[in-house]
């Protein structure tokens, strides 16, 4: 989880993630150098509730939430690694839904729900199961923006991050979720669920923008998205040639 000036919402995040730990899991939170009293308020839950599972890290400076995710990234052990955002909720049965969604794939993406609104989602199309092994067609729709990959709903195995996920090109400034789902469909290793597996706040403050973008910025963004296809590529290709060369010693 990577928190800023959250400290309205992060507490009640923390009580739906921990009712799901597992007794050898642990919730990673890194700190981007909130002004308010974010940290103090992790602090305080996770004495509250008596969880030692909570393990909090405040940046030096203010690096942006994706620096943040990469720190909190770097910083987990478990094999499974999941993305949270600090204002939302877990819905039940996350946990168990993405480990078994992971269990052949590296990177699984699911969907989410407004919170507070019984249900209801934003215009995105729903991910599907059924498009999991379609990758070029899921990055042709990502590039279109007609395939919404959502961090709060994503995770990964740990053979993911390293040469892989990590370390996140230095000018992604946002958008990490759509790299790591890039990643993920590029090795042709991603799953969708069709469940939804957070419900997600919106309020004035969320970092992910919630209106439709100016064509400027759109057309910024596909460049972007281009250039992180051509580096997962890279590593890719790199990887299995390594993989390769161990092979034969």
């Amino acid at each position: 989880m990577a928190t800023y000036n959250g400290s309205a919402y992060v507490a009640e995040q923390i009580e739906s993630i921990v009712a799901q730990l597992g007794p050898d899991d642990e919730l990673v939170v890194v700190d981007d150098c909130s002004t308010d009293d974010t940290a103090s308020v992790v602090v305080a839950t996770a004495e509250r509730l008596g969880e030692s599972r909570i393990l909090l890290t405040k940046t030096d400076s203010n690096v942006g939430y994706v620096r943040a995710f990469e720190a909190a990234i770097r910083r987990s052990r478990g094999t499974y690694v999941f993305l949270s955002d600090q204002d939302d909720v877990w819905t039940a049965g996350r946990h168990e839904a993405m480990i078994a969604g992971l269990s052949r794939s590296l990177v699984v993406a699911a969907n989410h729900s407004i919170l507070g609104r019984n249900g209801a989602r934003l215009w995105y199309p729903p991910l599907r199961a059924a498009q999991s092994q379609r990758r070029f067609a899921n990055l042709f729709a990502l590039l279109v923006g007609y395939r919404p990959y959502f961090g709060c709903a994503m995770g990964f195995r740990r053979e993911a991050i390293d040469g892989g996920i990590l370390p996140i090109p230095p000018y992604v400034s946002e958008s990490h979720d759509v790299w790591i789902a890039i990643t993920g469909n590029v090795r042709g290793s991603i799953r969708h669920l069709d469940e939804v597996v957070v419900e997600r706040r919106l309020h004035g403050s969320n970092q992910t923008p919630l209106g439709i973008r100016g064509l400027p910025t759109i057309l910024r963004a596909r460049v972007m998205f281009l250039r992180l296809i051509a580096e997962a590529t890279r590593r890719a290709t790199a990887a299995r040639r390594a993989r390769r060369a161990a092979s034969l010693r």
